[in-house]
């Protein structure tokens, strides 16, 4: 895998950091607390692509034993900065964890790992979880790589592809939803949302 984040994708959250933390007030991903309701009371969670924290307060608030990460310093901060949550600094390809999470949260961040790329994250999203661990992640559908209006690469996958993709990471199908949804850029997308599991 890559060592590096897109440039260009990098630069927006690492100056953008003050209108994040701004907008942060709005509540937590309308998927996360269905999310957590499978897991068992103080189950360690691990959140891939933290941002400015919104979801990492309402993990930590609802008892859960929290690892949170981003892969842009400013993120980092803004984190603990607006939430008291000491969050670290990791990029995906960084994740080299074997079996220590009941769960990986990852609401719209996987979605800027290249294509190419992505294959391996999902191995290593994979080995990082316990057997039994669930794993959610949201997506902007699309026909391939590219950027959107804001200039941030996104891998902008088929429904199919990325199927695909869990399948062959080994992950077990949960439940997926497909929704319209509105991008930071303004743009309305196709977006798709996936709970996955680790088998036993």
């Amino acid at each position: 895998m890559n060592n590096s984040m897109d440039p260009a994708t990098y630069d927006f959250y690492q100056s953008g950091a003050p209108h994040f933390s701004l907008s942060s007030a709005v509540s937590h991903s309308r998927h996360l607390d269905d999310f957590l309701d499978r897991l068992a009371q103080g189950a360690r969670v691990l959140e891939l692509g933290c941002g400015a924290g919104r979801d990492s307060a309402r993990i930590a608030q609802r008892g859960f034993d929290l690892d949170a990460t981003d892969g842009v310093p400013a993120m980092v901060a803004k984190t603990k900065e607006r939430h008291g949550i000491d969050a670290r600094l990791m990029r995906f390809d960084q994740l080299a964890a074997h079996d220590e999470y009941d769960a990986v949260w990852a609401h719209a961040c996987l979605l800027h790992c290249p294509q190419a790329e992505l294959p391996g994250v999902l191995a290593a999203v994979y080995r990082a979880l316990r057997p039994g661990g669930l794993h959610y992640a949201s997506y902007k559908l699309g026909d391939g790589e590219g950027r959107d209006g804001l200039g941030r690469l996104h891998n902008f996958p088929s429904a199919d592809w990325l199927r695909d993709a869990y399948r062959g990471a080994q992950f077990e199908w949960v439940e997926e939803e497909i929704f319209a949804g509105k991008g930071s850029d303004g743009i309305e997308r196709d977006w798709i949302a996936l709970t996955v599991r680790r088998g036993n």
